[in-house]
C-alpha cells in the first residue's frame, strides 16, 4: 500500500464528482457558537431527485462524525467509498429519490469539501491547520440553513441522521421549528455523556501524541509523514465502541492473525486487533486528522440545554414530529437515551415516537441493518405525509 498524504481531505482543484457548492459569509463573517468567524464559507453539498412545486418533498440527510455528503452512489475514483446509506436512500426505498428531493451536506469543519482545516485560509491561501476554531453542531445546522435558502427549501419534510447526524436534527427541530415538519434522529442523544466524551477524548489525545500531527499543521509534510498513526489509533479505539460483544465474539473469538510462533510474541495479533488495524489504516486516506478532532469535540459539546435555560425549555420549542430510532445492542448511545428523547419530547408537547432496531450490531447498526432503519422510516414518513 503507498504512502498516504498529509491529509485524505478533499482539497480545491481536485475533481469534485457530484459535489454542488455554495458559498456564504461573503460580505460578512459567519459568527460561530464558540466565539470564533470564518469568511467565505464553501459547502460542499449532493442532491437527488426534484423539489416539488410546493417544496414540501424535499429531506436533508446529515452525515455523522466521518461520514460526508455522498450518502448514495457506486464507489468511483473520486467519491472513494460507495453510499454511505444505500439501502436506505435510493430509488423507492424509505428516502426515494424518485419522489423526494434528497439533500445531504458535508459539515462545516469536515473535510469532503466543505470548509474545514485543511481548506485553504481566505488571508493567504494556505490550510486553516491550527487556526480553525471550534465548531458545535449548532453552527453546522446554521449553515445548513443557508444551503436550504439556496435551494428554495422553506421547510423541510423531515431532517433525518445517525449518530452526529441526529444530533443535527434535533438542533433542526430546536434552532428552526417552523422550517421542518419531522425529524428522525438515530442512535443520537439530547447531549453527550461522561462516556461518551471520555471515548473521543482518548482519540484526541491519540492524535495530539502524534508527532506528525504537528499542533495542527501538518498539510506540507510528505506522504506517510502525517499524523497518520494518531488518526489511526483514533478510528480503531471508535470502532470498538461503534460494536457490540457480542458481534465481535461471534466474528473474531480469540483467533490468531499471525501464525503461532515459540517462544511467544508480544506483537503476535488476533483476528480482532488486524481488523482494528484494517480500519485505522483506511480511514487516513479518506479523512483529515484536525476534522477528527474538531467533529469529535462537536458532539462532546452537543447539549440541548446549553444556554436555553434547560433541557425541558429546549424541547418545548420543537412542533415537528418526532420518530426517536434506537438500538438494543448500542453501547455507544445506548437505547435508553433515544427512548428518553421521545418521552421527553412528546411531555413537551410535540409528537414523539420510539422505535427500536433489533441487532446484535451495536452503533453501526443505522449502516448495516438498512432494511430495519429503511422500513421503520417509511412508515414514520407515509403518516407525515398524510
Amino acid at each position: 500500500m503507498k504512502r498516504p498524504p498529509a491529509t485524505g481531505a478533499w482539497r480545491p482543484g481536485d475533481d469534485p464528482g457530484r459535489r454542488q457548492f455554495l458559498r456564504v459569509a461573503v460580505d460578512r463573517p459567519f459568527i460561530l457558537d464558540g466565539g470564533g468567524r470564518l469568511r467565505d464559507v464553501d459547502i460542499a453539498y449532493e442532491t437527488w431527485g426534484r423539489l416539488a412545486p410546493d417544496g414540501g418533498n424535499a429531506v436533508l440527510v446529515c452525515h455523522a462524525w466521518t461520514g460526508d455528503s455522498h450518502v448514495t452512489g457506486t464507489d468511483d475514483p473520486v467519491h472513494r467509498t460507495p453510499g454511505w446509506w444505500e439501502g436506505v436512500v435510493g430509488p423507492g426505498l424509505a428516502l426515494d429519490t424518485e419522489r423526494h428531493y434528497i439533500v445531504c451536506a458535508n459539515v462545516v469543519g469536515g473535510c469532503q469539501g466543505s470548509t474545514g482545516p485543511a481548506s485553504p485560509h481566505p488571508e493567504d491561501g494556505r490550510p486553516y491547520g491550527s487556526r480553525f476554531p471550534v465548531v458545535t453542531v449548532r453552527d453546522m445546522v446554521r449553515v445548513q440553513r443557508s444551503l436550504a435558502d439556496h435551494l428554495g427549501v422553506a421547510r423541510w419534510l423531515s431532517v433525518v441522521g445517525g449518530s452526529m447526524g441526529g444530533m443535527q436534527a434535533l438542533e433542526w427541530a430546536i434552532m428552526f421549528p417552523e422550517r421542518v415538519a419531522s425529524i428522525i434522529p438515530v442512535c443520537a442523544c439530547t447531549e453527550a455523556t461522561a462516556q461518551q466524551i471520555a471515548w473521543t477524548a482518548i482519540g484526541r489525545r491519540a492524535i495530539r501524541l502524534d508527532p506528525g500531527w504537528n499542533g495542527g499543521d501538518y498539510y506540507d509534510a510528505a506522504p506517510g509523514e502525517g499524523p497518520h498513526g494518531g488518526l489511526a489509533i483514533a478510528r480503531q479505539i471508535a470502532q470498538v465502541t461503534f460494536r457490540s460483544d457480542e458481534v465481535f465474539t461471534d466474528r473474531f473469538g480469540r483467533s490468531l492473525a499471525d501464525a503461532t510462533t515459540e517462544p511467544l510474541d508480544l506483537w503476535q495479533r488476533y483476528e480482532v486487533e488486524r481488523y482494528l488495524d484494517y480500519h485505522g489504516e483506511k480511514l487516513v486516506y479518506r479523512f483529515d486528522a484536525n476534522s477528527y478532532l474538531l467533529l469529535g469535540k462537536a458532539m462532546d459539546l452537543h447539549d440541548v440545554a446549553r444556554g436555553r435555560g434547560s433541557r425541558t425549555a429546549a424541547l418545548a420549542r420543537i412542533k415537528a414530529s418526532v420518530l426517536s430510532l434506537g438500538v438494543w445492542s448500542d453501547l455507544l448511545f445506548p437505547s435508553y437515551q433515544q427512548r428518553r428523547l421521545a418521552e421527553l419530547v412528546s411531555a413537551a408537547g410535540a409528537p414523539g415516537t420510539y422505535a427500536e432496531i433489533d441487532s446484535p450490531h451495536g452503533h453501526d447498526a443505522f449502516l448495516i441493518d438498512v432494511d430495519q432503519v429503511g422500513d421503520t422510516i417509511a412508515k414514520f414518513l407515509a403518516v407525515v405525509e398524510t
